[in-house]
C-alpha cells in the first residue's frame, strides 16, 4: 500500500481510525506550507473542517490562508 501521509509535494488530509474504540488521528499539509496534526475524533473533525475551509480546496476558489 502506498504511503498516504500528505506532504508538501502531495498536499491533502489523511485520517485514520483503526477501530471503533480507537481515537481517530489525522494530518494535513497544504501546498502553501501550512500543516497540522490531530488526535481524537472531535479534534480530527475540526482539522478536516479547518483544512477544507482555509486550505486545500479553498485555495482553488481564490481564498487566502
Amino acid at each position: 500500500m502506498a504511503n498516504l501521509t500528505p506532504n508538501p509535494n502531495v498536499p491533502g488530509v489523511h485520517v485514520s481510525k483503526p477501530s471503533p474504540n480507537a481515537p481517530a488521528t489525522g494530518s494535513a499539509v497544504c501546498h502553501c506550507g501550512a500543516r497540522a496534526t490531530a488526535t481524537g475524533d472531535d479534534q480530527v473533525r475540526a482539522l478536516v473542517e479547518g483544512y477544507t475551509k482555509h486550505h486545500g480546496p479553498a485555495h482553488h476558489k481564490g481564498a487566502t490562508t
